[in-house]
This record gives C-alpha cells, structure tokens and sequence, in this order.
C-alpha cells in the first residue's frame, strides 16, 4: 500500500494555506525555513499571541491558546527553539495563564467571532495545558511558566479518574515530551482504560462516532505513549491513514465541519499531518 504523493502535492497547492505550502517544501524537498517562519509571523499578534485562525476552529483575530499552540507545532517541527517568536508567546501563554500554571482554552476575545460551537469561551484553565507544556518541552525551552504548567500537568494527571476524548490526546503528549521518561512512563498507564480494543479513545458530545485514533495519540515512534499500543495496532492505523487520502489527494479530518473556511483550511493542515506522520514510520512513497 502508498499514497499518491503528486496528488498530495497538488491537493496543498490548490486549496491551503501559504503556511502549509512553505511547511510541504520542507518536508519534501528541504526547503527553506526562513518561508515558514514569515508566513507564521503573519499570524502574530502585538502581544506575542496568535490569533487570526491560526488554529482554525476560533476565527477570531486577537490571541487564542489555540491559535498559540499551533504557533509552536510550526516551530517546534522546525526546531527553531532560538526564534524570538518562541519567547514572545510564551510570555504570552504566562500572562493569560491562571496563577498556578493552567491556561483556559478559549478566552474573551473570541466572542462576536466565527468559532466552532466547542469553543466556548470560559475562564477554567483546561486541556491546552498539557499540549502547550509539551511543546515547550519539545523545543528544549525554559520559561518560569513552564515550571508552574508541568506542576499542574502532573497535579492533574496524579488525580485523574476517568480520562477520555480530547484530555487523553494532549496529556499523552505531555508525557511523551516531558524530561522525566520514568515518571511519563508509569503515568501513561493512567490512560490505558480509556483505550478501547481497536486503539481508539471515544469524544463525548462531538458528532456521531467521533473518536481520537491511535496515531493521533501517538505519532511518534520511541515515545511513552507507545507501551498503550501493540505493533499491529499502529500498523494498522497506518494502513487506515494511507486509505484515507481521498480522490482530491488530500485527507479529511473527523470532527465538525462547521464553516467552508475552517473546512479547506483543516483539510491543508491534516494533509500535512498525514504526510508527516506516514514518513516518520517509513511508509513507502513518503519516506
């Protein structure tokens, strides 16, 4: 089994973003960074923040955690730990976030905006956390704010009872960058319950069926999150990945498609993904 990586390839160029096409050429082609970064930097706000449906499910124009979480996805696959735009959102994340390190999900700031119907502003600090904590980690960066955030990362973590949908997503990933791989690795088996036999974590209240996949919660090789899964469970799932490339020669995404716009820009993100995730295991016609 391949994928058609030439439809691949004119999928991002008729419908997504600049962003992602600078992020393609890199990936496939080795192409340069500097295209990436000042597409990104497009996103920036004067606050260090990003907004501007950076992240598209909040379609707002001031800063989102969401926004700034896919900032440092950007800049974390390009290693670019040393960019003064990895500073500034983290200062960013350390003003908005709540005293003992959690960040809300979605702030003030998206009301009056287009957004998806989950992303409902609301002070509580929330999952983001853990995504945000890990990326930091990833990039190799110290900041008194990621001090506060692991604390609360492992706080919630040693208290959880019954985990599932999005939280297990993002504190897997938490895990798998943390600096502490015994501590990360007992903690993973927290979540081994709400993994069901074919490697999927159910999302309550999204659409019908909606579900979290095993590449999703780990999508990297020689990580924590690899003891939940079996060998045949992760080459099953890329088996699943490669069918899914559809006849445009991009890959859909399976949760609410709420508005063209968020549609055609998620479909160039998870395109991207896909293609990433399938060379990082060796699948043939990407690696």
């Amino acid at each position: 089994m391949s994928i058609d990586l030439k439809a691949a390839r004119q999928f991002i160029e008729s419908t997504a973003r600049v962003l992602e096409r600078h992020q393609l050429a890199r990936l496939l082609d080795d192409g340069p960074v500097e295209p990436i970064l000042t597409a990104l930097k497009a996103y920036q706000n004067t606050d260090g923040g990003f907004g501007h449906a950076l992240e598209p499910d909040v379609r707002c124009p001031g800063s989102q955690p969401s926004a700034a979480l896919s900032a440092l996805d950007v800049l974390a696959d390009l290693d670019a730990a040393h960019d003064p735009m990895v500073t500034e959102v983290a200062d960013w994340i350390a003003a908005i976030a709540h005293p003992d390190g959690g960040v809300p999900t979605v702030l003030p700031s998206a009301h009056g905006h287009p957004r998806a119907p989950w992303m409902e502003p609301k002070p509580e600090a929330g999952f983001l956390t853990y995504a945000l904590a890990a990326r930091l980690w990833r990039l190799g960066v110290r900041h008194p704010w990621l001090d506060k955030a692991t604390a609360w990362c492992w706080n919630q973590i040693d208290a959880i009872e019954d985990p599932g949908g999005y939280t297990v997503e993002f504190a897997l990933q938490f895990l798998d960058a943390v600096p502490d791989p015994a501590r990360a690795a007992a903690a993973v088996d927290r979540f081994r319950s709400a993994i069901r036999d074919d490697g999927t974590v159910a999302v309550e209240g999204g659409i019908e069926n909606e579900h979290v996949k095993p590449l999703d919660l780990s999508p990297r090789p020689g990580t924590p999150s690899r003891a939940l899964f079996t060998d045949e469970t992760i080459a099953a799932d890329l088996d699943r990945l490669e069918r899914e490339q559809l006849d445009d020669g991009g890959w859909d995404f399976h949760f609410l498609h709420f508005s063209p716009g968020q549609t055609v820009e998620w479909r160039g993100v998870v395109t991207l993904a896909a293609l990433r995730t399938l060379r990082a295991h060796g699948r043939p016609g990407v690696a």
